[in-house]
C-alpha cells in the first residue's frame, strides 16, 4: 500500500492499493465517466435505484453520476488552499459527534436538482483538515451494510485504518514520518 498525493499542500491522499496502476481517487471518478460501467451497475441495481430515489431510466441515472462526478472532482481538486476540508468531509457514521483517531470520513456529492447524492467518497481522517482517501462508492440504501459494493468500502476503509495503525501512524507527523520513511524507499 502506497500513498500519493492529492494537492500540493499536503491535505489531501489518496491510496495507491498494492497491484493498483493508479491511487484509488483517480480509479474511482475513472468509473463514475465509465458510460458502461455506469450503465450495468444500475441495471443490476434498478430497485434500489427506483425504490430510494424514484428514478427508473438508468439513462437518467447514468448522466446524472457523469455531470455530479465532475463537479465533485473539480470541487476536491480545486479547493483553495486556505479552503476548510472539514467542511466537506463529515463523520461516516451520522451518530458519531466526537473526534476519533483516525475517524472514518465520507464526502457526498451535490446531487441535483431532481435527488440528492448517491455519490460518496470515503476517507481516513489524519488531523483537522487532513485526509486520506481510501475509495468511494455509488451509494444506493440507507446503509453501507446492505450491499456488497459499500460493504467492500468499508472494509477497504478497515484495512487502511489497522495499516496505519500497524505502522505506528495514529496521526500527522505520524504519517508524515511514514512517508519520508518508508516511501522515499
Amino acid at each position: 500500500m502506497r500513498f500519493d498525493r492529492l494537492l500540493d499542500d499536503n491535505r489531501l491522499w489518496a491510496v495507491r492499493y498494492d497491484n493498483e496502476e493508479s491511487n484509488c481517487f483517480d480509479l474511482l471518478f475513472s468509473s463514475w465517466y465509465d458510460v458502461k460501467g455506469l450503465l450495468a451497475f444500475f441495471k443490476d441495481n434498478l430497485s434500489d435505484l427506483s425504490a430510494f430515489f424514484h428514478i427508473t431510466d438508468v439513462y437518467e441515472a447514468v448522466e446524472d453520476t457523469i455531470g455530479e462526478a465532475h463537479r465533485l472532482e473539480c470541487l476536491m481538486l480545486d479547493i483553495s488552499p486556505d479552503a476548510n476540508l472539514d467542511y466537506l468531509f463529515k463523520h461516516l457514521e451520522n451518530s458519531r459527534f466526537t473526534e476519533m483517531s483516525l475517524g472514518r470520513e465520507k464526502v457526498r456529492g451535490d446531487g441535483n436538482r431532481n435527488h440528492p447524492s448517491w455519490l460518496r467518497i470515503y476517507a481516513i481522517k489524519l488531523e483537522p483538515g487532513v485526509y486520506l482517501v481510501t475509495g468511494g462508492a455509488i451509494k444506493l440504501t440507507a446503509t453501507m451494510a446492505e450491499r456488497p459494493h459499500t460493504l467492500a468500502e468499508l472494509a477497504k476503509m478497515e484495512r487502511v485504518r489497522n495499516y496505519l495503525i500497524d505502522e505506528g501512524v495514529f496521526d500527522l507527523d505520524g504519517f508524515n514520518d511514514y512517508i519520508n520513511n518508508e516511501q522515499s524507499n
